[in-house]
């Protein structure tokens, strides 16, 4: 049966954002799943940050410390900034906190669009400014003892390209 084109019934789907701060690990296979079921979805991104292995410095450990509350919030704001400049149907960050070890999963960002470039450039877009607006800090453990990670100038590069 072919649909009637004279139908006056649309309907209208408001985009999804889910923020979650967490210890735990995460799924990316379920992340996936639910992103892929979005209405009018055509692409679905997903980046997932790892705690990178430092052989030269021996790394023992990331740990991870957030402001709860106003972490939750700063990546809302960015979440739906990126919805807004990129038409993004449904958008899903998880941030872990707490004690990781090398190779562990620290962050995924995963959203869907009509399109592959919207979902490409919105998921780089909530990266970067996760990497220079979210209060989350990162405390270094290693053979040399523990200390915190400064910012690097390039997440702030990186964060400036989307303000031309």
């Amino acid at each position: 049966m072919i649909p009637d084109s004279t139908s006056t019934h649309h309907s209208i789907q408001k985009p999804t954002i889910q923020i979650q701060v967490q210890t735990a690990d995460f799924s990316q296979d379920h992340c996936y799943q639910e992103l892929a079921k979005t209405p009018y979805c055509g692409a679905v991104v997903i980046f997932v940050g790892l705690v990178r292995d430092h052989p030269e410095l021996a790394l023992q450990a990331l740990e991870l410390e957030h402001y709860p509350g106003m972490t939750e919030q700063a990546l809302l704001n960015i979440a739906n900034e990126a919805q807004q400049r990129f038409d993004l149907k449904n958008i899903k960050i998880i941030h872990r906190v707490g004690i990781l070890k090398p190779q562990q999963q620290i962050v995924l960002v995963g959203v869907a669009a009509g399109h592959r470039g919207s979902a490409f450039a919105g998921a780089e877009f909530i990266m970067d400014y996760l990497k220079t607006r979210a209060p989350i800090w990162k405390k270094q453990h290693d053979n040399d003892g523990a200390r915190w990670v400064e910012a690097k100038s390039s997440d702030s590069v990186q964060q400036q390209r989307w303000c031309r």
